[in-house]
């Protein structure tokens, strides 16, 4: 219902602003221009179901092997207590515990490829347990919540841009985004607990929380002592090497259990393809929706709105420059990266604005694009609270990297 209004409103708010642009400013472009957004978004949405057909099969197949070879089965066990008391719902050693789990992995290792098809998986196993399949259980929510916060250890992909554009060290974005991921993904897990009543107290939770932690730290510890060419190379390194191992695990473990490893990829495959043809819709009505608020000039409403509230308190509102990428991130990964990037050439890539949009674009997920195709791929139509916590993360993460951004950047 949530998603519903929010969908209706970037419409009916992108009409009326540029019926405002169109009567005042004398702006007679500005519909052609959103129009073109519409056909241009709608062809885009389904390239990227086209893109993620390949990867869905690949990944679709080797969780499969996966599966049936027992390695899945096998990770469950290790998470069992700590997932026992988030999803309490969830039957022991159910397979979606993990693949929840290696989704969770690839996100923090900044494999978004791998991911999302993990993460479909996961969603789809879940859906298998859900007493009412059109509403959003709660397991469904908090998993969704935890991807849209996005946990990321390693931020491979914003390094690289960096990289690209001639940063002097791409890499000193890395513990910003760790310290603002990290914050983000805890402030998730508590919203949901409240929603759900589920007592982070239990010393099973604390326990698990306080591993993570010190893995959190352990990393940003052992990264902070390596130079920037040194850090890049590693981060890499480890995330591919990583990624590769767990495939010839899968495939070493199926062989072991005698299973017919091809045959059963290919059943995995055809799965992976099914569910993209399935997202398709979901990623249509997500993204043209998104690109007529911002083609209308809504955001930039949105962003000067902000600014003009924040200059009442403080005269120090330079990260005014950088929030079109945080508001853009909940809403579109691309949009959020072009702005991103967009920075990089305004402002220079060394830049405070610069850096604080590196950090912002590596610290949450895209929020309405996880919800449109993870709920979009089980056909959940009523989606409960989880937008709403969802937003709630972002927002903390938002908060937490501006005050790390002037920490380490100011």
């Amino acid at each position: 219902m949530v998603l519903n209004y929010i969908w209706i409103g970037f419409f009916l708010i992108a009409f009326l602003v540029a019926l405002f642009k169109t009567i005042f400013l004398h702006d007679y472009d500005v519909f052609s221009a959103i129009i073109s957004s519409t056909f241009d978004l709608a062809t885009t949405s389904f390239e990227i179901a086209l893109g993620l057909t390949g990867i869905l099969c690949l990944w679709m197949g080797i969780m499969n092997i996966g599966e049936k070879g027992g390695a899945v089965n096998g990770l469950s066990k290790i998470v069992g207590p700590f997932f026992n008391q988030l999803f309490p719902e969830i039957p022991k050693n159910h397979p979606s515990r993990g693949s929840m789990m290696l989704n969770f992995c690839a996100n923090m290792l900044g494999l978004d490829n791998a991911a999302t098809p993990m993460g479909l998986k996961a969603m789809d196993q879940l859906q298998e347990i859900n007493p009412k399949k059109d509403t959003a259980s709660n397991a469904q929510i908090m998993f969704l919540v935890l991807n849209t916060s996005g946990l990321t250890l390693i931020p491979i992909a914003v390094m690289n841009y960096r990289f690209q554009f001639g940063a002097e060290n791409p890499a000193d974005i890395f513990i910003p985004i760790l310290i603002s991921t990290f914050v983000a993904s805890l402030g998730g897990l508590i919203t949901v607990a409240i929603m759900q009543k589920i007592n982070l107290f239990n010393r099973i939770i604390l326990a698990y929380l306080g591993g993570i932690s010190l893995l959190i730290f352990g990393s940003v510890y052992y990264f902070k002592s390596l130079d920037p060419a040194t850090l890049k190379t590693v981060s890499s390194l480890l995330s591919s090497f990583i990624l590769f191992a767990i495939i010839c695990l899968f495939l070493v473990l199926g062989f072991i259990k005698k299973i017919n490893v091809y045959n059963c990829f290919i059943e995995g495959a055809k799965n992976g393809f099914n569910i993209a043809i399935k997202i398709i819709p979901f990623l249509v009505a997500i993204l043209v929706g998104v690109g007529v608020f911002r083609t209308s000039g809504a955001m930039d409403i949105l962003i000067s709105g902000i600014a003009y509230v924040f200059s009442f308190f403080t005269s120090e509102i330079t990260f005014i420059d950088a929030l079109p990428t945080a508001l853009m991130k909940p809403l579109s990964g691309s949009g959020a990266r072009g702005l991103m990037l967009e920075s990089f050439n305004h402002y220079g890539v060394d830049s405070f604005v610069a850096k604080l949009t590196s950090t912002l674009q590596g610290t949450t997920d895209t929020t309405f694009y996880i919800i449109a195709v993870y709920f979009g791929a089980v056909k959940i139509k009523n989606t409960r609270y989880a937008i709403t916590a969802g937003l709630i993360a972002d927002l903390i993460g938002i908060i937490t990297a501006i005050i790390v951004g002037y920490i380490f950047f100011s």
